[in-house]
């Protein structure tokens, strides 16, 4: 069932209450308690009728029950119920009750009268929670709060002075007992003597709550001792039910006890008589007070214009640093070559180690002089500081963002054309290695494809000579998947611009050009071949078949040999075990080729044999290849002897990739630790910061204690910064075992420090309102607490109806006709002169400063001097050493303008103009 409240009670006494699921997704402990709970608050009530309920599923099937509650707890009188016992008269019933709830302003969505016939106990507890709601809760008010959220200040407010009593919530905090004593002890203190309660025996505190409430307050025991106990998480609606019964039964008492205490002393009376103290004392000490308040405002004046000038000096001298550093973080410049790029890299390495973290330091005391300036001109009612051109905080912040940002794609960058550079030079490699053996097969080739031997020779060496040219086309169509693995290479050279790709386009050319040629050449030839009748007598099958058997290992042996000695660039223990797995399974087929190889070499044994048995002149010349069994016995020796020198290469590849793994771990194992480290430090200042534990100087001593600790853990990062160095020197791009970075660790870690500064200077300003302002530490915490209460989601901001409710709780009156909006929209003018929707709470700080204590302004200023001038409209320099101390008074007298006015005398000073100037209301 999902409940929605409409109907316009007050400011919304509850949010949309969750759906209450068909599929049965309540908790199975909340139901049990919610069935308790509401069953002996629908009792509380039938029990004035002289009925009741055992069944809260079962005894309001046929709506009978339910109807005479409506009546009891409203007051008024339903339809007239049927009296039927058949399904469609129940239907009716709860039918009629249901409509009587939705006339009174409650939408009841996926509640039906079936449901409830069917005696659906979800449904059942969804419809008494709602009629809980809208009869026993809706009209809770405290302080402009409703329903729930008054209800839940109403508790805070009673139980705020004991001790162990900390009601934030409707479940966890009443779970131990102490919260419901501690409420009946605050209205009826005989009934419990609290200080003999333990927070350490929630089961006796429960029972001897629900057994006084049941026994002298008439409040029925709704709750199971136990089942709070032993449910991590109570059920919040039982416990709001069984509380909104203390507060009606305790606001009625209060309500009668007010109206007894009336009496009041006569107010006129007193204020005559306080009134002749005042006059008594206070001429007094007139004019030591305006001495005071003149020098006062002139110290503070001073302060401030050293601290814009010195922010002037330091925003200026940052900016021009970022100027000057940001045309290196742009350039893109490069020689082409790996050495130039290790050196650029290497220089930004140095630039991120010792050049940025002073002015990291110094962007940190700029926002924090920033801040203080303007907190003390606020404090002293002057008009804020407006730092010149280009040199606000926004434009600093700005400038610092983009530095950033060019730094992450400066080292982007660097590190993608270290990769690129990296493998042209490997392409390059296996370019000339692949080319240098093509040129070394195809020596010789056009010549004798050339030749016309074929025109000269015998009958047999015709045939012979065919036959040797079919093998050549077999060799030659071996060779072109080397062909185009040339191109292919020349290729992807140019696509990374190779800066040698001139001479790689050449050659790659000329090979090109020169297997176009030979293909034509072999074509032509097998043409004359052909021509001749005589080539299918007297061939040796011996020789065919070596031919063919000998072209293909050849070409094996060839392409093994190119394998086993190519270069590779792995950077993952994942990459150079797929090498060695490939390896292996490559040394798995050596033994099928050492039988080739023995088969190969016995067809030429047997050539021989037969060639000396029958004594066939030139037999055993092979006409069919130029390949012999001692070539093939030399590569395949060549190929034996390249196994293990590839096996000793791949091993010590894996020991390089072992070694940069153990980097990635180490780089792990600390950045674990760190990063964690950092942020319960950035969630502990977070915490200092929204909380009011303790004086402020605890607060501030807080800080500095965390500053010091960040400080001191600061080795640790510069270890970190070493196992990164190494990380990055062994090319490792990737690391699997931790999450952080240390891209992401230094943002930490300066966001850490940023938020240390940033928390001291808070807690300093708010020490310096309190100092500067008169106001106690008691009415800082009161304002700040106020403050955090209605600062739910912890943004350190009030919406304007949040600080309405703020400024009321503290006691501020803001009547709810027009003229009262029109005050608030004043007031809320004054705190958010920038209309953003939102009051922080430095603004906020500073009303109610202002609302607290006497503030300076140039009026009371001017009429200081007026008493020291003795009442005329100028006043002279000797007056002015007479009663200031002599760097003020020095201070006044070189900035008043000289007075112009009628009845002026030699050297004397216009003090109204110099004081108005002072707050920023004349243009001296």
């Amino acid at each position: 069932m999902a409940e929605t409240m409409n109907g316009g009670y007050g400011d919304g006494y509850m949010e949309p209450e969750e759906e209450w699921e068909r599929e049965g997704l309540l908790d199975p402990a909340w139901e049990k308690q919610q069935k308790k709970t509401f069953t002996a608050w629908c009792n509380s009530h039938l029990r004035k009728a002289g009925t009741g309920i055992e069944s809260i599923e079962d005894d309001f099937r046929n709506g009978l029950k339910l109807m005479l509650l409506l009546e009891v707890i409203s007051g008024e009188t339903l339809q007239k119920p049927d009296r039927g016992k058949m399904r469609f008269h129940k239907i009716a019933n709860v039918n009629k009750a249901l409509d009587f709830i939705a006339s009174k302003g409650v939408k009841l969505v996926s509640i039906g009268a079936e449901e409830i016939v069917d005696g659906n106990l979800k449904m059942t507890l969804g419809m008494i929670w709602t009629i809980i709601l809208r009869f026993a809760i809706q009209d809770i008010s405290v302080e402009e709060m409703t329903a729930k959220e008054g209800l839940l200040l109403w508790c805070q407010r009673k139980t705020a002075p004991y001790k162990n009593v900390n009601v934030q919530n409707f479940h966890l905090s009443f779970k131990d007992g102490l919260a419901f004593c501690a409420l009946i002890h605050r209205h009826r203190p005989d009934l419990i003597d609290y200080h003999k309660l333990s927070k350490d025996n929630p089961l006796e505190n429960l029972n001897t709550a629900f057994d006084v409430a049941e026994k002298y307050l008439d409040i029925p025991r709704m709750l199971d001792p136990d089942d709070l106990i032993n449910t991590p998480k109570p059920d919040e609606r039982a416990i709001m039910t069984y509380v909104s019964c203390y507060y009606h039964a305790f606001q009625g008492a209060q309500q009668v006890l007010d109206m007894v205490n009336t009496a009041m002393p006569d107010e006129r009376a007193i204020m005559t008589y306080v009134s002749s103290y005042y006059h008594t004392f206070c001429g007094a000490k007139k004019a030591e007070t305006a001495a005071n308040r003149i020098c006062k405002v002139l110290k503070v004046n001073q302060e401030n214009e050293r601290l814009m000038e010195e922010y002037e000096r330091l925003a200026s001298d940052l900016l021009e640093w970022i100027r000057r550093t940001m045309p290196w973080l742009q350039s893109r410049q490069t020689d082409n070559n790996l050495a130039g790029v290790q050196k650029k890299l290497e220089e930004y390495r140095t630039y991120r180690r010792k050049h940025k973290p002073p002015r990291v330091e110094q962007k940190a005391k700029l926002e924090t002089n920033f801040n203080t300036l303007q907190t003390k001109l606020r404090l002293s009612n002057r008009p804020a500081y407006m730092p010149t051109e280009g040199k606000m905080v926004s434009d600093i912040a700005n400038a610092w963002k983009n530095l950033e940002l060019n730094e992450k794609a400066f080292e982007d960058w660097l590190l993608s054309e270290m990769m690129r550079l990296e493998r042209l030079e490997h392409l390059a490699q296996k370019f000339k290695h692949k080319a240098d053996i093509h040129e070394d097969w195809t020596k010789g080739k056009e010549e004798m494809l050339q030749s016309g031997d074929f025109r000269h020779c015998k009958l047999n060496d015709l045939k012979a000579l065919k036959r040797k040219h079919e093998a050549f086309e077999s060799d030659l169509a071996a060779h072109q998947d080397r062909v185009e693995q040339i191109a292919a290479i020349a290729q992807e050279l140019n696509t990374l611009e190779y800066h040698d790709s001139a001479s790689v386009n050449a050659r790659c050319q000329r090979i090109c050009d020169q297997w176009d040629r030979l293909g034509n050449l072999t074509q032509r030839r097998r043409q004359a071949l052909d021509e001749t009748e005589q080539i299918l007598e007297k061939i040796d099958t011996l020789h065919l078949e070596f031919a063919k058997r000998a072209a293909p290992f050849n070409n094996w042996l060839d392409g093994t040999r190119e394998d086993l000695v190519d270069m590779f660039i792995v950077h993952t223990m994942d990459e150079i075990q797929g090498l060695l797995d490939a390896h292996g399974q490559f040394k798995a087929t050596l033994g099928e080729a050492d039988k080739e190889h023995n088969s190969i070499i016995g067809l030429v044994q047997e050539v021989t044999s037969l060639t000396s048995k029958y004594q066939i002149p030139g037999g055993v010349e092979n006409p069919y290849t130029t390949l012999t069994a001692q070539e093939l016995t030399r590569k395949w020796t060549e190929v034996r002897q390249l196994v293990p020198q590839r096996d000793g290469t791949l091993q010590a590849e894996l020991r390089k990739q072992q070694n940069n793994e153990m980097l990635r771990r180490q780089f792990a194992e600390k950045a674990n630790v760190v990063g964690p480290w950092i942020e319960r430090q950035m969630d502990a200042v977070t915490a200092i910061g929204m909380g009011i534990q303790g004086s402020l100087e605890d607060q501030l001593l807080r800080l500095r204690e965390y500053e010091q600790a960040v400080f001191a853990y600061k080795p640790n990062i510069e270890e970190l910064e070493k196992i990164h160095q190494a990380v990055q020197e062994s090319m490792i791009f990737e690391n699997r075992y931790t999450q952080f970075t240390m891209d992401s660790l230094r943002v930490g870690w300066e966001q850490l420090l940023t938020s240390i500064n940033r928390n001291v200077n808070e807690v300093e300003n708010q020490i310096l309102t309190r100092d500067s302002k008169g106001i106690t530490q008691e009415q800082l915490n009161e304002f700040r607490g106020s403050f955090n209460h209605f600062d739910k989601n912890r943004t350190g901001r009030l919406a304007p109806d949040e600080f309405k409710s703020c400024l009321v709780s503290l006691g501020y009156s803001i009547g709810k006709d027009r003229q009262g909006e029109i005050d608030f929209q004043r007031i809320l003018a004054t705190v958010d002169p920038n209309s953003t929707g939102y009051v922080h709470f430095d603004a906020f700080l500073d009303f109610m400063t202002r609302e607290s204590t006497d503030v300076d302004t140039a009026e009371q200023v001017i009429d200081s001097f007026r008493i020291l001038a003795a009442d005329k409209p100028f006043i002279m320099p000797e007056e002015l050493r007479r009663e200031l101390p002599p760097d003020q008074a020095e201070y006044c007298i070189q900035r008043m303008p000289p007075f112009k006015g009628p009845n002026a005398v030699p050297g004397a000073l216009d003090y109204m103009s110099f004081s108005t100037a002072l707050y920023g209301e004349s243009d001296l």
